[in-house]
């Protein structure tokens, strides 16, 4: 049950980064030049708050949780994010293969 949730969530994730990379390649087309949506913009989108929350969670952890770590994340590309998480899930979700010479 469990690698049938990862391998579908895996799925819907990958087809997420599709989306977003069909996204930034026509808006690259258009303006004539390289556009990729970041990370911190798809989050401040969808749900700002908990964006600039967790800056002081983290810089009370640890400051270098936030600056070399979260910042280097939130710079990276939605679709490469996505299609990495997604490959990662679609991978853990997998069924095992078969052992050759062993009878089951």
């Amino acid at each position: 049950m469990i690698r049938f949730l990862l391998r579908f969530l895996g799925l819907w994730v990958l087809a997420a980064g599709f989306i977003f990379l069909i996204y930034d390649g026509t808006k690259s087309i258009a303006a004539n030049q390289p556009l990729l949506t970041k990370v911190q913009d798809v989050w401040g989108n969808v749900h700002q708050a908990s964006l600039l929350s967790l800056k002081p969670k983290l810089m009370d952890i640890s400051g270098f949780l936030w600056d070399p770590l979260m910042t280097t994340f939130l710079d990276q590309p939605v679709a490469l994010v996505l299609g990495l998480l997604g490959a990662i899930m679609m991978l853990l979700g997998r069924k095992k293969r078969a052992l050759i010479g062993y009878s089951r």
